[in-house]
């Protein structure tokens, strides 16, 4: 059975995905979360950590888990109740985490972003959607009518996207910012697109769409992250030559 050192794929990891380099939400917590005996025989890929993947991780095998969601948000929180027994599952079944938020949305091979555009076949394209210093997605120049946009997109996301079609029928810079973007609408149209593709926003950003003369896609946070994870757990074991699985939890949202 081929093995490789949890050390050494962090290590990798953190080097190619420029973990340090990236400024993150308070909170998050990116690069190896929660470690293993040292040994990688088996991978997993899931957008979120939670007692449900890690469960699915298990059942699978592995014993290197690669989110994008990690353990760790916000304030601190007990081991208590669920948290517990996700706990005790990750010892007792010599599961390493290692959760990659922001450094796995910019990537420009890898990241979320970066694949759902070449998935979309948007190849043409530019950094975009400045934070903390750092662009996060990118921003095609095309000529693409938005129902095509529209369809393109229920079908590389296996769900049906919301449009806000307050922007031209005929789109020709669309900004791509996967997750929960949606409420940064006017960061995206100052920043010079006519359609913006993200995962959720809130009720009022309807509204503001229609002022900004902006189309928008909400694909759901979770259908539009699936990419980057498993970009990521294939590439590692290509290099590692590991097997991979991705766990699919879908919330819906």
């Amino acid at each position: 059975m081929a093995a490789a050192a949890l050390k050494t794929i962090v290590n990798y990891c953190d080097r190619i995905l420029g973990t340090s380099a990236v400024r993150d939400y308070d909170g998050a917590v990116n690069g190896l979360q929660f470690e293993n005996n040292g040994r990688v025989t088996r991978l997993a890929a899931a957008v979120d950590a939670r007692l449900a993947t890690i469960r699915m991780a298990v059942e699978a095998g592995a014993d290197l888990l690669l989110v994008h969601h990690g353990l760790f948000w916000g304030q601190p929180q007990p081991w208590t109740g669920r948290r517990r027994e996700l706990l005790e599952l990750l010892v007792k079944h010599n599961l390493a985490v290692y959760s990659s938020h922001l450094p796995l949305d910019m990537h420009p091979r890898l990241g979320n972003n970066a694949r759902l555009c070449d998935e979309l076949g948007l190849r043409k394209r530019q950094p975009f959607f400045q934070e903390h210093n750092q662009c996060l997605g990118f921003m095609a120049t095309v000529r693409l009518d938005r129902h095509e946009l529209q369809k393109r997109l229920a079908t590389v996301l296996g769900r049906q996207p919301l449009l806000i079609p307050f922007g031209p029928k005929i789109c020709r810079r669309i900004g791509v910012v996967t997750g929960g973007a949606g409420n940064h609408l006017r960061q995206a149209a100052l920043e010079g697109v006519d359609t913006f593709v993200t995962g959720e926003g809130a009720h009022w950003t309807h509204a503001l769409a229609e002022e900004l003369g902006l189309n928008v896609f909400y694909g759901g946070h979770y259908a539009t992250e699936t990419f980057g994870v498993k970009a990521l757990a294939a590439h590692l074991s290509r290099r590692f030559k590991l097997p991979w699985d991705f766990l699919d939890f879908p919330t819906g949202l």
